[in-house]
């Protein structure tokens, strides 16, 4: 449908299956997936770990070196691949991390791919438990399958109508990256006084609610159009 549009799997170790791979590289799908660690990889990057770990004794702090590898699975794999490793020394001990990626070395560097792109997946993972424990995504108890399915729609819109509350009308204030439990919590939780007549619904907000001027700043940033910068 959208011949033009670049796709990029990026998953964890449970998904470095030749299947999988073999089929991305087929249809012109890159992929950056997580490869569990076995002794032939941690032999190969023997001398990054020796660097990370002398970088580590002189400075106490974590230290990393990256490295590339060009490595095929004795059985499972079809064909050899890029593999980037990661080695990592920490006050623990060495902390290695491999991943298998269809990217080059001209399009990206070692260190990018598990940095910059690889990485992010925890971040993503961060927005999804935000949704499920903030918006109650995981509440599909239902015994039809289309009763979960609107459940988790209903979801999903609440979660898209927070992040552009999140980014337009909070962007500036004290809670620019506040997360949806937190904005369920101190911005639409506000207690109020509500008296109807035969004309007017009278909606009273509480004087001492902590957060009026947080409160005001969003209003004023929606009705603007766009968000005060601090």
């Amino acid at each position: 449908m959208w011949p033009e549009v670049e796709i990029l799997l990026r998953a964890d170790g449970g998904f470095c299956r030749d299947e999988i791979l073999s089929w991305c590289e087929a249809n012109a799908v890159d992929y950056v997936i997580g490869l569990p660690k076995n002794d032939r990889l941690q032999r190969r990057i023997k001398r990054r770990m020796k660097l990370a770990r002398r970088r580590f004794a002189k400075t106490g702090k974590a230290a990393r070196a990256f490295g590339d590898l060009r490595y095929r699975t004795r059985t499972s794999w079809s064909r050899r691949r890029r593999v980037v490793a990661k080695a990592e020394y920490l006050a623990k001990g060495e902390n290695p991390r491999f991943v298998v990626t269809s990217l080059t070395v001209k399009q990206t560097s070692a260190q990018e791919v598990y940095e910059t792109i690889y990485c992010a997946r925890g971040e993503m993972e961060n927005r999804i438990k935000e949704q499920q424990m903030g918006l109650f995504a995981d509440r599909t108890s239902t015994a039809a399958f289309r009763s979960n399915q609107i459940r988790l729609y209903f979801s999903s819109i609440g979660y898209c109508v927070l992040e552009a509350l999140r980014r337009l009308g909070l962007a500036g204030t004290k809670m620019a990256r506040a997360q949806c439990t937190t904005m369920r919590l101190r911005r639409f939780k506000i207690g109020a006084r509500i008296r109807i007549t035969a004309r007017k619904v009278w909606i009273s907000l509480a004087t001492g609610y902590a957060w009026a001027g947080v409160f005001a700043q969003v209003y004023e940033n929606l009705e603007r159009g766009e968000p005060q910068r601090s």
